[in-house]
């Protein structure tokens, strides 16, 4: 049912001759980049959205210090 530790070896085995131990260097150092490159755009990305947010919620906080301050003027008015 599920892959043994000695099938793992067998295409372990075969895949190091196919490519050769420089070529599977190279790839994993390449790969490796490539996650490391997709995390750091993962962490700016949220960092921009939590940037998003606040601003958004300095926006609405002032429109409603506005309203109030105006719905006050008015009633001094009259």
């Amino acid at each position: 049912m599920g892959i043994s530790v000695t099938q793992l070896l067998i295409v372990l085995v075969i895949v190091i001759v196919l490519f050769g131990t420089k070529r599977l260097r190279n790839i994993g150092g390449d790969l490796g980049g490539a996650v490391k490159g997709f995390r750091s755009a993962m962490k700016e990305g949220e960092a921009d959205n939590n940037l998003q947010e606040q601003d958004e919620d300095v926006i609405d906080a002032d429109v409603i210090d506005v309203s109030a301050t105006e719905k006050q003027s008015n009633k001094d008015k009259a």
